[in-house]
């Protein structure tokens, strides 16, 4: 990893600010001092100091955000916004990306990470992990359509999905709840009821619930408490 790169994680500023800082001869690795940004380092086993401050390398980030409509779930985009061209340019230097996909339009929590073995079992199928939404729909909502999600729908393409949970909140509002991720799966579920979403918002994942404390673009590192019951969860058989 480049010594400018390990440095700008963990909040010494811009690329600029940061090259700035090696140029005055402040950093040091393995008691020599560098000033040369694109200086090769191993953060795993190499002493880092800038001045007095000891660098203490995290191999992986874990980020909660609340994502805004209009922005894509995908790490790069040539024409679209993206959810990593919201992080600031510290959390951009870890080559964070999304664990799962909501659609363009869908708001709500997304979590971000560089583990790749994380975001595997995260969304592997056998693991069942649960999400919940929130959905607004232009038809009045009953039981009838709260059976139909309990039984399991047949889609357009004629998959069945699993047994899901639809906790009516008023005629219009729901709360829904799945342990799988098709494609458009919530909004296809309402369509073969003859129901359309308007607004979709996620606002749990995992057991993790949503920051309502964000705001839509908003992020935050998730709690050593929130890892926890994560880590549990995809530990399961």
């Amino acid at each position: 990893m480049r010594i400018d790169k390990l440095i700008s994680q963990y909040g010494f500023g811009s690329r600029k600010e940061v090259k700035a800082i090696l140029k005055h001869g402040v950093v040091s690795v393995d008691g020599e001092v560098v000033t040369n940004p694109q200086t090769r380092v191993n953060p795993e086993t190499s002493v880092v100091y800038v001045g007095d401050v000891l660098i203490e390398y995290e191999k992986y980030v874990y980020v909660m955000m609340n994502k805004p409509a209009g922005v894509i779930s995908a790490s790069y985009d040539d024409e679209e916004t993206t959810v990593c061209d919201l992080l600031d340019e510290k959390h951009q230097w870890f080559d964070l990306f999304p664990v799962g996909r909501l659609d363009k339009d869908t708001t709500g929590l997304i979590i971000l990470t560089n583990d790749g073995g994380f975001a595997h079992r995260a969304l592997s199928p056998k693991k069942h992990v649960e999400k919940v939404y929130l959905a607004q729909v232009d038809s009045e909502l009953g039981q009838k359509e709260a059976r139909a999600f309990e039984n399991g729908i047949t889609l357009d393409d004629g998959y069945r999905t699993m047994p899901a949970g639809l906790e009516i909140l008023n005629d219009k509002m729901a709360r829904v709840i799945i342990k799988e991720g098709k494609f458009h799966q919530i909004k296809r579920m309402f369509e073969a009821l003859g129901v359309n979403v308007i607004w979709l918002k996620r606002t749990a994942f995992a057991g993790i619930d949503l920051d309502e404390g964000l705001a839509p673009g908003e992020f935050r590192r998730l709690s050593q408490d929130e890892m926890n019951i994560i880590v549990n969860l995809l530990s399961k058989d």
